[in-house]
C-alpha cells in the first residue's frame, strides 16, 4: 500500500486539483481484508506510541479536515482505538467564542498542542480560518483585525498572509519536535447526500444532522476551491497534506493507519538507554529483590 500512500501526498509547491483524486478508490482490497489489516497496523501504532512516550523528545499532531459527514469522527475512533488514551489528546474545534476572538486565530490551537511524548488529534483545526472563513469572509470581521473592518478589504493578499502564518506556525512546531500529519478526507457530494439521508432516516442518528449542513452543502464548489488553495499553499515537506478517498470509510481508515505507521517508522524512535550508574542501581535492586525470603 506504500505506493498508494505516495499518490495521496499533496506534493509541496505543486498546485492541487481535486478532480485528480477518486473519492471512491478502494485499491485491490475487499472490505474484510481491509479490516484485518487495520487491526494489524493498530498493534504497530500501539508499540510506536509507547516508544514515543518513553523517548519524550517529540510529539505528533494529527489534523483532520473534511466536509460534513466525511467520516472524521469514525476515522479517529477506529484508527486510534488501539492507542493508550493516556497518551492521546483529542480536540474538536467549534466556532470561536468571545475569548478566542480576542486573540489571534492560532491562539486556541497553540493551547491545544500535545506535549512531548504524546499524540494530539485535532478534529478540525486552524485550517478552518482559511476554509470556512474563506467561503464566509464575513466571519473574519469577528477577529477585529486592524485594517479589516470591511469584507471588501479581505482580498488575496490577506489570504496569502494567512497561509504564510500557518506555514510559519507549523515550521516552528516542527523545529521544536512536533511531527505534523494533515489528513483531508475527500468525500464526494453524492456520498455526502446519502450519509445525510441515512442520518435523517435513522432516529438514532438524527442528532448528527444539523440544518446548517444543507446550507453549507450548497456552497460545495466554493469549499472545494478553498481546500485546493489551502492544501496547495500549506503542504510542505515537514507538514504534508494527504488527500484520502473517503467514500469507502473502511478504506479511508486503513489508508490513514498506513500513513501513521509509516510516519512513526521514519522517526526511528528508540527507548532511552540508562546511564551506566543508573543501570548499576537497577542491578543492585534486582539482586536485593531476588535475595528476599
Amino acid at each position: 500500500m506504500k505506493d498508494e500512500i505516495e499518490q495521496y501526498l499533496a506534493a509541496p509547491r505543486k498546485k492541487v486539483s481535486l478532480k485528480n483524486y477518486d473519492t471512491r478508490y478502494r485499491g485491490n482490497l475487499e472490505k474484510e481484508e481491509g479490516k484485518e489489516r487495520l487491526e494489524e497496523i493498530k498493534l504497530k501504532l500501539n508499540a510506536a506510541q509507547e516508544t514515543l512516550y518513553a523517548e519524550n523528545t517529540r510529539s505528533v499532531l494529527i489534523i483532520f479536515q473534511a466536509m460534513d459527514a466525511a467520516g472524521k469522527d469514525s476515522a479517529i475512533q477506529h484508527v486510534m482505538s488501539g492507542l493508550n488514551p493516556q497518551g492521546c489528546q483529542v480536540y474538536s474545534f467549534k466556532a470561536p467564542n468571545s475569548e478566542e476572538y480576542d486573540h489571534d486565530f492560532l491562539w486556541r490551537h497553540y493551547k491545544a498542542l500535545p506535549e512531548k511524548g504524546r499524540i494530539g488529534i485535532h478534529n478540525r483545526s486552524h485550517y478552518e480560518n482559511v476554509l470556512v472563513c474563506k467561503v464566509h469572509p464575513e466571519y473574519v470581521l469577528n477577529e477585529n483585525i486592524p485594517g479589516y473592518q470591511d469584507v471588501k478589504k479581505i482580498d488575496n493578499a490577506f489570504w496569502k498572509k494567512r497561509y504564510d502564518s500557518i506555514r510559519n506556525f507549523e515550521q516552528h512546531l516542527n523545529e521544536n519536535g512536533t511531527v505534523i500529519i494533515k489528513i483531508f478526507l475527500y468525500v464526494s457530494k453524492e456520498e455526502q447526500k446519502q450519509r445525510f439521508l441515512d442520518r435523517i432516516n435513522d432516529p438514532a442518528k438524527n442528532w448528527k444532522f444539523a440544518s446548517g449542513d444543507i446550507a453549507e452543502r450548497k456552497l460545495w464548489k466554493q469549499y472545494m476551491t478553498a481546500y485546493e488553495e489551502a492544501i496547495t499553499a500549506t503542504s510542505t515537506e515537514n507538514a504534508p497534506w494527504y488527500i484520502i478517498p473517503a467514500d469507502q470509510k473502511w478504506y479511508a481508515r486503513l489508508a490513514i493507519s498506513h500513513i501513521l505507521a509509516e510516519t512513526f517508522e521514519k522517526l526511528n524512535l528508540k527507548f532511552p538507554v540508562l546511564a551506566k550508574e543508573e543501570a548499576k542501581k537497577l542491578d543492585d535492586i534486582k539482586a536485593q529483590l531476588l535475595d528476599e525470603e
